[in-house]
């Protein structure tokens, strides 16, 4: 696993929650899409630009354990951790942590590239896994 882990800050808002006022859990994966954007996004890469030349990353595989609730107008922290870069995908390692530091959800997040045009497996363009290599 990798020493470097990149976090992002998520507040949940009222529209995150369910009618028991905890935060639905569909919504956890949400936040974990949005830290793995903005960690590109801190290593100079922008998927806009990557949709452009016809490649996209797509979730392939998801696994979550909820360990604990979040409920509304908390901080939370959305951590993501390359586990492993292949050619043509990126196993994460993701966590979402309370303000003490507590563990609330953990995942494994696949990520597939594909060229759009198939959508079909499609190695990583070399410039950017050199990026990606580099992250690790």
């Amino acid at each position: 696993m990798s020493d470097t882990t990149f976090s992002w800050p998520v507040r949940i808002y009222y529209e995150d929650t369910d009618a028991g006022g905890i935060v639905y859990n569909a919504n956890y994966l949400k936040f974990m899409e949005r830290a793995r954007t903005e960690w590109l996004r801190h290593l100079g890469i922008e998927q806009d630009s990557l949709l452009d030349q016809g490649v996209a990353f797509v979730v392939r595989r998801v696994e979550l354990d909820l360990l604990r609730p979040a409920r509304f107008n908390d901080a939370l922290k959305v951590t993501v951790t390359v586990k492993l870069l292949k050619r043509a995908s990126i196993v994460f390692e993701q966590e979402i942590l309370d303000d003490a530091g507590l563990s609330l959800v953990r995942g494994t997040v696949q990520i597939a590239c594909v060229q759009i045009a198939h959508m079909k497996p499609f190695a990583i363009p070399e410039p950017l896994m050199g990026v990606l290599s580099g992250a690790r």
